[in-house]
């Protein structure tokens, strides 16, 4: 499993503990109490290094190589779940998924970012960077739940829409536009959860909803650590610098009211226990479907267009 730099100190404590371990197993030497005292000193260290995370190391658990994906929580969130392809217009953008499942026998419309753990599924999902035509299709299933008065969940993972020239091309900024102005007018309940990295307005995109919520280890901002410290100070190593600045990690956008609810991750991160984070993602979604679904389309429409204008801080 990849090894995060803040993770290093817990890694070799927990190899001497289990040298101990193989010395004590294989002669007749008794470790034991060495062994108790590693142990406890190793629980004490996970807890002041999980407890006191920085924001670089929140933006390294959001891009962990191995965190569950829109796909992995579509398996043990949701059933029935049928995957449709293509947007009418272009092709299959294979960095997005949607499709049509169902949620405690509640038929809904799923759409998230999906970006690949391996090579080969990285470079086929785009690393998660959807052309316009990803962001069509999405747009499409938003409105057939529309149709058939279906709730929307979305999934939000990505560093961004892709840059290239052929999705300039073929519209990305008008398909994003579209999504924003189109999300905020259904007239169905709309639920958004970051799960790793929120970038941009590939993030947005996906993410005008009635309630956004965060995964306690993911990100979402207006541009990367890299790309915000190339910016300011022509340097992208100072990434870890310009992520303090930013603000991007969940207990921040808490404090500013951008998100709802964070919801809490295992610890080290939802990559050690995937299933356990989707029973922690459950009812966070099960009590935000009871109380949108109680709501009038007329009061769905306000209480989206409330949340969002009440965002910001100011300062005369």
């Amino acid at each position: 499993m990849q090894l995060l730099d803040f993770e290093k100190p817990i890694v070799n404590l927990r190899e001497k503990i289990n040298e101990l371990k193989k010395i004590t197993n294989n002669s007749e030497i008794d470790l034991s109490d060495e062994i108790a005292t590693l142990e406890r000193r190793l629980a004490t260290l996970e807890e002041d290094i999980y407890n006191n995370l920085k924001p670089w190391d929140r933006v390294q658990i959001a891009r962990h190589q191995q965190r569950p994906t829109t796909l992995d929580y579509i398996e043990l969130l949701f059933e029935n779940f049928i995957e449709f392809h293509g947007d009418r217009y272009y092709g299959d953008d294979e960095a997005i998924v949607a499709g049509i499942g169902s949620f405690n026998n509640q038929a809904v419309t799923i759409v998230g970012h999906q970006r690949g753990k391996k090579t080969k599924e990285n470079i086929r999902r785009n690393f998660g960077m959807p052309h316009p035509e990803g962001y069509r299709k999405a747009l499409r299933h938003m409105e057939l739940a529309e149709k058939f008065n279906r709730p929307i969940i979305t999934f939000i993972d990505t560093k961004g829409a892709e840059p290239g020239k052929g999705a300039e091309e073929r519209g990305q900024s008008e398909a994003i536009a579209l999504n924003l102005k189109e999300m905020a007018g259904l007239k169905v309940p709309i639920i958004c959860i970051v799960i790793g990295e929120g970038g941009s307005g590939g993030a947005l995109a996906l993410g005008v909803g009635n309630y956004v919520h965060m995964l306690e280890n993911s990100t979402y901002s207006v541009i990367s650590p890299e790309g915000a410290a190339a910016i300011l100070w022509k340097d992208a190593s100072l990434a870890q610098k310009s992520a303090e600045s930013l603000k991007i990690t969940s207990y921040d956008l808490k404090e500013l009211d951008i998100l709802d609810e964070i919801i809490p991750e295992p610890k080290g991160g939802a990559h050690r226990d995937v299933e356990e984070q989707a029973k922690l993602i459950k009812p966070v979604i099960e009590a935000s479907l009871d109380q949108l679904l109680q709501m009038s389309e007329e009061e769905l429409l306000e209480h989206r267009w409330q949340k969002f204008k009440q965002i910001g801080r100011y300062k005369d």
